[in-house]
């Protein structure tokens, strides 16, 4: 089994981390490696559900605070074994994110006395369908382990407060016509040509820019894919343009399917995948007291992260961790030394 020494500094251990592997399914080691990491730690209670470990103080103090981030990776792409060159951590996962993960290892093992009671979870299958996410399942098998009043998910936000994040919405649209020989085209009716008006709508979209809390949120309507055609020699009866939607957290899931229905209109529409957004909540007591703590400027989250777990729970979250998104999933996949030492220090401070 993988070691994990909670006694290195928080690069070596995120070094660690990313020389396990672990894309999605694949998640055993390294949870049979952070847990038994945790499992010496007297000051912690620890649960295991699945690979996704969790590991709470219980000193009470007057608020509880859960720090968040997942253990699997995407795909290798000739991105292991992790290295260093000129300040930057390479690897994959390294970003996305391992360097999160090290650091709340390392408040973990360091902070046994925090000023607040403390929840570190660590979960499975966060990069693949969300019925497989790790933190989704507790939040309705062991919804008790997530209670808190602040949350805080480790996701790359170059080491600064993003708040709240957009849902995501997948739809596949078709378009049907008729088969026939492509040498008798004419007598058939082409689905793939049928799609062009598909495109040319998408082509048109103007995308929404509201302003909520303070923070500009930027929504997207694009197609992500096309699919269509039997044979070399046969004019397809059938052609699916795989649409994502990514609308700003004051859009209701109900109110975004219903926007791409409309937008759509006169098509078969087939909903594929839809997880709600998360308000920023920086009215927020706890959020507006972390912001105020590790101080900089707070940005909106574009992506969808699982912020939007802990907004289901009526907890506020902000995503703050090392590494700048723009890496993640990709080969060069890498993070800045300075990042993870960044919210090391700033968590710390906060948390002492």
């Amino acid at each position: 089994m993988a070691h994990l020494d909670l006694s290195a500094d928080v690069v070596t251990l995120t070094q660690q981390l990313v020389d396990i592997f672990s894309v999605s399914h694949e998640e055993e080691e390294i949870a049979d490696a952070v847990e038994s990491a945790l499992r010496g730690l007297p000051h912690l209670t620890v649960t295991r559900r699945g690979h996704t470990i969790v590991a709470r103080t219980d000193l009470g103090r007057g608020e509880r605070v859960v720090i968040a981030g997942h253990i699997d990776t995407v795909p290798l792409n000739d991105n292991l074994p992790s290295r260093q060159e000129d300040g930057v951590l390479h690897g994959l996962g390294s970003c996305d994110m391992k360097g999160g993960d090290a650091v709340m290892l390392k408040l973990a093992a360091d902070v046994t006395e925090p000023n607040r009671d403390l929840t570190f979870v660590f979960y499975e299958a966060e990069e693949v369908d969300s019925v497989h996410n790790g933190l989704r399942k507790l939040t309705e098998s062991d919804p008790h382990l997530l209670e808190a009043d602040f949350a805080i998910l480790m996701e790359p936000s170059n080491a600064a407060v993003e708040a709240g994040c957009q849902g995501t919405l997948r739809v596949d649209v078709r378009t049907t016509g008729e088969r026939s020989h492509s040498a008798r085209s004419w007598k058939g009716v082409n689905a793939i040509h049928l799609a062009g008006p598909v495109l040319a709508r998408l082509n048109d979209y103007v995308a929404r820019e509201p302003e909520i809390d303070g923070l500009t949120y930027h929504e997207g309507l694009n197609a992500t894919g096309i699919r269509g055609g039997v044979a070399g020699n046969v004019i397809p009866d059938e052609c699916v343009v795989e649409v994502n939607f990514r609308f700003a957290p004051d859009r209701s899931e109900a109110d975004a399917e219903a926007f791409v229905r409309d937008f759509f209109e006169g098509y078969d529409v087939t909903v594929t995948d839809l997880a709600a957004g998360a308000l920023p909540g920086l009215d927020r007591p706890a959020a507006k007291a972390f912001v105020e703590a590790v101080g900089g400027e707070v940005a909106p989250k574009f992506g969808w992260t699982d912020v939007a777990q802990f907004t289901k729970l009526g907890i506020p979250a902000v995503n703050f961790g090392p590494g700048d998104p723009m890496f993640a999933h990709k080969q060069d996949e890498h993070v800045p030394i300075e990042h993870i030492e960044r919210c090391e220090r700033l968590l710390k401070d906060w948390l002492a």
